[in-house]
């Protein structure tokens, strides 16, 4: 299925074409291609080169990791994301680890190393979802994660199923049109909510 962007000015071509799916096929993801998402991943930017994100990787099929991350997220993303192949737990610490002060810039820089991810994936035909229902308190709890540290994200990666897989009402939100608004309406000049004429 594609999906690409309707744009008003040209971007490369990976960005419109990336969408995020509610319907996964069963096809595996190989672990050569999951080792080249995360090592884009890897080289996001961070401030001070701290690299804040920290994942755990569950593949369905392959011991529990998978179930456990399903059963952090929230009703209505497992229903869907059980059946991705891959489910990830986005994490941040929130402390940086050459002085112990609160690293504010943390969860932008998870956001950048995922959004490296997810381009390397379009680039694979691969598809990723990501999801913030999920609870922190049962990722900490099911991981070991410390307390400078907090699963802020869940990720499902696999391949779109376009045929709906049994679900029609997922397979009709993965048909709708995608939608943004305009770059007037969030690129402001002067003051905040007036357009910088872009």
């Amino acid at each position: 299925m594609k999906k690409t962007a309707a744009v008003d000015h040209p971007i490369q071509n990976l960005l419109a074409v990336r969408w995020s799916p509610y319907v996964f096929s069963d096809r595996p993801v190989a672990d050569e291609d999951l080792r080249s998402l995360f090592e884009a991943a890897r080289w996001a930017p961070s401030s001070y080169n701290e690299q804040p994100w920290r994942f755990m990787l569950g593949r369905r099929g392959q011991g529990d990791v998978h179930e456990r991350i399903l059963h952090c997220l929230a009703e209505p993303n497992q229903r869907w994301a059980r059946k991705a192949p891959v489910l990830a737990l986005g994490t941040v610490v929130n402390e940086f680890e050459r002085n112990g002060k609160p690293n504010k810039a943390a969860q932008h820089d998870l956001g950048l190393a995922v959004g490296n991810l997810l381009i390397e994936a379009t680039a694979r035909g691969l598809h990723v979802h990501q999801m913030i229902g999920l609870d922190p308190e049962a990722a900490r709890s099911a991981f070991a994660i410390p307390m400078h540290a907090e699963a802020l994200t869940a990720i499902a990666i696999g391949y779109a199923d376009p045929s709906g897989a049994g679900d029609p009402e997922l397979a009709e939100r993965d048909a709708k049109a995608r939608e943004r608004r305009p770059v007037a309406d969030f690129v402001f000049g002067n003051r905040f909510g007036e357009s910088a004429g872009l």
